[in-house]
């Protein structure tokens, strides 16, 4: 708010707040208020230079020749010019245009009249009464503008804690769910490498048990690959690619036996070298996977894919070779 509309505000009408403020070389609203309160008897000259209340009209001079011809009418006249204007609604005086519209504008007042009655100057009392009342009027507006500046501030560091508490709890899930992810990936992996591993074990003891029984002299029965029973499909109609869960690996190794031995066919390649190195035991030789027809030789990235991947599924025959 400017310093014009700040005495306004308190009451002086506007040209003599410019006037004030001009006066005072724009020295704020405290150094203008003394000012107009010290001159408040004095009619202000507005920018035009004509004084912002109704002058009183000053008598002719004795011995002039209107005085001489007519003093009772002279007398009269003087008597009947307006020396204020009155609010027909308060009852208040007021010395100019300026101070009327002020007061119509904060009362709604409307009816106004002109008065012989001239506004009596402030005494000494009533301008510190009234200096008083317009500093604690500023000072409640200073007070409401200082507490309404204090919850605008506490309200933006309100929201800004809110907002951060926000993020940090948004955060704080995605790591969760992160780690959620990524123990349930381990946990997976450790399973599925838990049950290769039991498969083997499991075959090693029964290729074990086989070999006592064969020096025992018993004839232990060969596994035989189950036939495969195809269905003739209606011409019409295509045939559906058929979905296999488990691939039967026959291995053969380097002195000529034979391996066999059924993985999942979303297991990995390594699984079936970890097969044949459990076979050969802790102190075998370094070895290679290769395939006879198609003719493929395995590398380490194909030890990750899995068997159905490599097209090893349902059945396929690997050949133990020696690493280069």
């Amino acid at each position: 708010m400017s310093d014009i509309q700040t005495l306004v505000d308190m009451g002086f009408p506007k040209e003599k707040a410019e006037r004030a403020l001009q006066v005072t070389n724009n020295k704020g609203v405290e150094a203008a208020m003394e000012w107009l309160l010290a001159h408040a008897d004095e009619d202000i000259p507005s920018a035009s230079g004509e004084s912002t209340s109704s002058a009183e009209q000053q008598p002719p001079a004795e011995g002039s020749a209107s005085s001489d011809a007519a003093p009772a009418a002279t007398t009269e006249e003087t008597a009947a010019v307006a020396k204020s204007l009155k609010c027909d609604e308060c009852g208040k005086l007021f010395k100019s245009q300026d101070e009327v519209e002020f007061h119509a504008a904060k009362t709604q007042h409307s009816s106004f009249s002109e008065s012989t009655e001239e506004k009596k100057p402030l005494t000494e009392e009533e301008k510190k009464a009234q200096l008083a009342l317009l500093e604690e009027k500023m000072k409640r507006k200073r007070q409401e503008r200082e507490d309404n500046e204090k919850k605008e501030a506490q309200e933006r560091e309100r929201l800004r804690i809110k907002s951060g508490k926000d993020m940090l709890e948004a955060k704080r899930k995605l790591e969760e769910q992160e780690m959620k992810k990524v123990m349930e990936q381990r946990r997976r992996e450790k399973m599925e490498e838990k049950a290769a591993r039991d498969r083997v074990k499991a075959q090693i003891e029964a290729d074990k048990a086989a070999r006592r029984a064969k020096q025992a002299g018993e004839s232990p029965l060969a596994a035989a690959p189950a036939p495969v029973v195809t269905t003739p499909t209606e011409p019409n109609k295509p045939a559906t690619p058929k979905t296999y869960t488990n691939a039967r690996i026959q291995v053969r190794m380097l002195d000529g036996s034979t391996l066999v031995e059924t993985f999942d066919a979303k297991e990995q390649l390594a699984a079936v070298r970890l097969f044949v190195q459990l076979k050969l035991g802790d102190g075998s030789a370094p070895f290679g996977l290769m395939t006879s027809f198609p003719r493929k030789v395995f590398g380490g990235d194909d030890y990750d894919n899995s068997l159905e991947m490599l097209g090893l599924v349902p059945s396929a025959v690997l050949i133990v070779t020696k690493a280069p």
